[in-house]
């Protein structure tokens, strides 16, 4: 979700639901370090629930962002082994590390002894050649051994050569059984998937199925309505939420901020094309 979940659109969703946990966008450690970490991480506290997303494959780069991130405020630090792009690859993290599940649990403990804050895991099932049934159960015994107890697995390999991240997205097939398989092989893990869920019926299908959560990407930012509209209702057990005029309503005091301090309509309005999607009027809206 690099350049998608940025903090106007973190702070739109929360609009929309009180109760589901957001993510940033993937940084690098070294970005943390070295970069502008207002730019990077800063966030209004209106959007909490919220993690941070980290790539990163060593330890000590790993221990001192997810050491910034908290004093941030983050609650939950996230390692992402999952990302395929190209540019990923060539700084020897994202879903490279699943070949590497030593190295992962090194540095995920290093995050845990440098940071209050949770340290999570988001990987996939495995990639090219590798044979899920083996790679993944071996990969989350561990990396829990470092002390991870909370997993969101992609449900698809990642293909590292001859795919691009989108076709990544799309065309290794899914395997949901083996997500399921993983959470009644390690009952103690708190185990989400993620992958091709476009409905929230879905994703309460998956958490009655025993899965302890629902991470969904796409689905949530092309129809963030349809999927966090009733969200807090029907996962959470809590009140109904806004309607969509309610939620436009909602966003008025932050779009005038943004622009008083400078900003442009578009780099909040651009997240916000969805809301009426499958809507009377809904094109209209996106004009």
């Amino acid at each position: 979700m690099m350049d998608w979940t940025d903090r106007h659109c973190r702070l739109f969703h929360r609009q929309i639901s009180g109760r589901a946990l957001l993510y940033t966008e993937m940084v690098t450690a070294a970005a943390v370090i070295h970069g502008d970490r207002d730019r990077l991480l800063g966030f209004d506290a209106a959007e909490q629930p919220l993690a941070l997303q980290l790539g990163g494959s060593e330890p000590g780069e790993l221990a001192r962002a997810a050491r910034i991130g908290a004093g941030f405020g983050y609650g939950e630090i996230n390692l992402n082994v999952g990302c395929p792009s190209d540019r990923v690859q060539s700084g020897a993290f994202g879903a490279v590390l699943m070949e590497r599940p030593g190295l992962v649990a090194d540095c995920v403990a290093a995050m845990i002894a440098a940071s209050p804050a949770e340290v999570t895991v988001k990987c996939r099932i495995g990639v090219d050649d590798q044979v899920p049934e083996e790679v993944l159960p071996r990969f989350l015994e561990t990396v829990a051994a470092a002390g991870v107890t909370r997993f969101a697995i992609h449900a698809r390999k990642a293909w590292l050569q001859g795919l691009s991240p989108k076709e990544n997205r799309e065309i290794p097939p899914l395997d949901y059984a083996l997500v399921l398989a993983m959470k009644r092989a390690f009952p103690h893990l708190h185990i989400s998937v993620n992958g091709g869920i476009d409905s929230l019926a879905e994703a309460r299908a998956f958490l009655d199925a025993g899965l302890d959560g629902v991470m969904v990407g796409r689905a949530a930012y092309h129809a963030p309505f349809d999927i966090l509209g009733q969200a807090d209702a029907e996962i959470f057990d809590a009140g109904p939420g806004p309607d969509r005029l309610e939620v436009v309503e909602r966003m008025r005091p932050h779009v005038a901020r943004h622009l008083a301090a400078g900003g442009r309509l578009h780099q909040i309005t651009r997240h916000m094309l969805g809301l009426f999607h499958g809507q009377p009027g809904a094109r209209a809206w996106r004009r």
